[in-house]
């Protein structure tokens, strides 16, 4: 059951990432990282999950880039059904740092990315292939 909320959760997330993903930021300098410590992971969750962007700014600095998910064309038609007019609009923004989570004695992930949903950490992923 946690596993099919688990999927449900970072499909979600792909459907409205990957438009931006796709584009690209080309706009959006990269920013340097402040600091360059690197943590392994059981750490670095505890220390990001469900923490605002200010706390994490505050703990481990500046992201290597940032970018904001945008809804894809006909969004409804992916889901099933239609969306609810009513119901409040949803920020999405991924943050990816550089070199930051370690998972072996002397490796680390390339890229780490944090994905914030109305301002608080909602996601995490680790990738060595971007």
């Amino acid at each position: 059951m946690f596993s099919k909320l688990i999927a449900a959760a970072l499909t979600a997330t792909l459907l409205v990432a990957a438009p931006a993903l796709a584009a690209g930021d080309k706009d959006q300098a990269p920013a340097k990282t402040a600091k360059t410590k690197t943590y392994d992971e059981m750490t670095f969750m505890r220390m990001v999950n469900n923490k605002t962007k200010q706390q994490v700014l505050d703990a481990i600095g500046e992201p290597s880039r940032k970018q904001l998910s945008v809804k894809p064309t006909e969004a409804e038609t992916v889901i099933g059904r239609p969306l609810d007019p009513k119901a409040k609009p949803v920020n999405v923004e991924m943050w990816y740092y550089i070199n930051l989570v370690s998972y072996e004695k002397n490796k680390t992930y390339k890229t780490t990315e944090l994905t914030f949903v109305n301002g608080r950490v909602s996601n995490m992923a680790f990738f060595n292939t971007q």
